[in-house]
């Protein structure tokens, strides 16, 4: 691997087995004279078959990540509790399930929202981007010179509209 990162291209690995047939060393040959990096396939399929390490987001239900993507949004307990109409105790609940299944504990030196957040960018990081009414909101806020512009609430998912 440190070798196709230093070096990724004109480069070539196949396994010993393959060379035994002329026609597959030379299409490979002719591939890496060309400008190409040739990798065997086993290798290829070994590396795309190990497990991935475990992603405590996968965890979440699925109201816990809309929670979660509401606080990635910026929201206050309670405007998410608005935002899913529900009580802002049932939000509390919801967060201190987020914190105990990404383990975040009590750390007077950090803060488990932003620490649960980044966890979530993470996991899935082309999820998030600010829907449109946020982005609106935001444009009027300028536009009107306000503090305080009320966004629409269009998305309860605070994402593109695609789901992970």
């Amino acid at each position: 691997m440190r070798l196709l990162e230093e070096h990724p291209e004109r480069v070539g690995y196949l396994l010993k087995e393959r060379l035994f047939d002329v026609a597959i060393l030379v299409d490979a040959l002719r591939r890496i004279v060309d400008g190409e990096t040739v990798v065997d396939p086993t290798i290829v399929s070994r590396l795309l078959g190990r497990q991935r390490r475990a992603d405590p987001v996968a965890e979440l239900t699925d109201r816990e990540r809309e929670v979660l993507s509401l606080v990635a949004e910026g929201l206050s307990n309670k405007a998410i509790a608005a935002r899913l109409f529900v009580t802002e105790r049932t939000v509390e609940a919801h967060v201190k399930q987020i914190f105990m299944k990404l383990n975040l504990e009590v750390d007077p030196e950090s803060h488990r929202r932003v620490r649960a957040v980044l966890a979530y960018l993470r996991a899935t990081p082309w999820a998030w981007q600010p829907s449109p009414s946020l982005l609106e909101a935001k444009t009027l806020k300028r536009q009107s010179g306000r503090s305080t512009v009320a966004a629409p609430a269009q998305s309860s998912l605070g994402c593109s509209g695609r789901k992970a």
